[in-house]
């Protein structure tokens, strides 16, 4: 990567000593590092700091700003050991897991460097921005330690209200399941100029999501949620093909974003078919979630409920033009956000020694994104065995 000084991402100062750093009283929590404290890195963590099974013990970042804000932001920031080289952090016996949340382009590289260092890993997703990055952290996750949890940012998964539909379905609620639909229509208005305030050599980091090579773009960054979910409900497979359209509504304010909105249609194994449907820039308008129709019912799922849909009486309308739905069997609202939910399940397998590995899963789904992305920028149906070999 000629535009990033790869070295400057990955090494630096230790801004306390571990001597000092380490020298508190331990106890029974689960003792855990942040490596990338920003915004992301900050709000996982601060669920994860105020976890009852967890103790923050370490923070990471290249950038003493960013560990500056770390120190203010996370509870307990200011009386942890901060370092600017990730590999430092992981030598630390004291540190019993870790939080991944650095630029898309650098998770297979830290992946990587933790599971050597065998800690317990939460990553945050994707697992990577291109094909070769996630064939490595799934290699790395293959050969883990089994002992330890490996966990992604995929938080639908641990979501209660998800599970309820997940299990409504697996027994047979909403009969055969064929068709599933991800809409992910969210964003602000469109983008203007833009200047960054960093310099050159600092901005394709600072500003990782803008760029393909750094994030993968929006389709592997942001929708990968709602693909993660439908693979997962497709009996945790993978599509065979992706056929689909897109590009740019909006000129990109900075960075190379090829596509703010895509249609992409994936062919699973069972003669499902599965739907993303994503726009970006609608102003303040939003529309996240995804439906999976069924011969017997209609499931639909979101960060904030689930919904369970069935047969209408014939008679129900006055005439055929009333298409109000009445059709509503169950519903069921989330207490709260769901990345709470992915947090305790984290630490509480940790603690329960009840160790799983998502890299598999969480690998698939980044490369689904990418399939999609591909079928768009190639403009024809990509299959898996083609997008492997790109």
């Amino acid at each position: 990567m000629s535009e990033i000084t790869r070295r400057s991402a990955l090494k630096g100062a230790l801004l306390v000593s571990p001597a000092t750093a380490f020298s508190y009283q331990a106890n029974s929590a689960v003792a855990f590092g942040i490596i990338g404290t920003g915004g992301r890195g900050t709000y996982v963590g601060g669920h994860m700091a105020r976890d009852r099974n967890a103790r923050l013990a370490a923070i990471c970042d290249i950038y003493p700003d960013r560990i500056d804000s770390a120190k203010t932001q996370l509870p307990g920031g200011d009386k942890v050991p901060a370092f600017r080289d990730y590999n430092q952090l992981l030598s630390q016996s004291g540190v019993d897991a870790v939080l991944i949340a650095t630029p898309v382009f650098l998770h297979p590289e830290h992946f990587v460097a933790a599971v050597q260092a065998r800690k317990h890993i939460y990553c945050e997703k994707p697992a990577g921005a291109d094909v070769a990055g996630i064939l490595k952290l799934q290699k790395a996750g293959e050969t883990a330690d089994p002992s330890k949890t490996i966990q992604f940012g995929f938080q639908q998964r641990f979501s209660a209200e998800y599970l309820k539909a997940k299990s409504i379905m697996d027994t047979g609620g909403i009969g055969d399941m064929k068709l599933m639909m991800s809409y992910w229509i969210l964003g602000g208005t469109p983008p203007g100029p833009f200047q960054s305030p960093y310099p050159e050599s600092e901005r394709k980091i600072r500003h990782w999501g803008r760029f393909l090579e750094t994030s993968g773009g929006p389709i592997v960054e942001q929708d990968c949620h709602g693909l993660d979910t439908l693979n997962w409900f497709a009996g945790d497979r993978h599509p065979v093909s992706a056929s689909g359209t897109g590009g740019l509504r909006y000129p990109s304010g900075y960075g190379d974003w090829n596509s703010d909105h895509h249609n992409i249609t994936y062919y699973y194994p069972g003669a499902i078919e599965g739907y993303l449907i994503s726009i970006k820039h609608t102003a303040g308008y939003r529309d996240v979630r995804e439906q999976f129709y069924g011969s017997k019912g209609l499931l639909e799922t979101a960060r904030t409920y689930y919904r369970l849909h069935g047969p209408l009486p014939t008679a129900r309308y006055p005439n055929a033009d009333d298409l109000r739905d009445r059709s509503l069997i169950q519903k069921q609202d989330s207490p709260r956000e769901i990345t709470i939910d992915a947090v305790e399940a984290f630490f509480r397998s940790i603690v329960e020694r009840k160790p799983y590995n998502m890299t598999k899963t969480s690998a698939d789904s980044t490369l689904t994104a990418l399939l999609g992305r591909m079928a768009i920028e190639r403009k024809r149906e990509i299959t898996w065995e083609e997008l492997l070999r790109s």
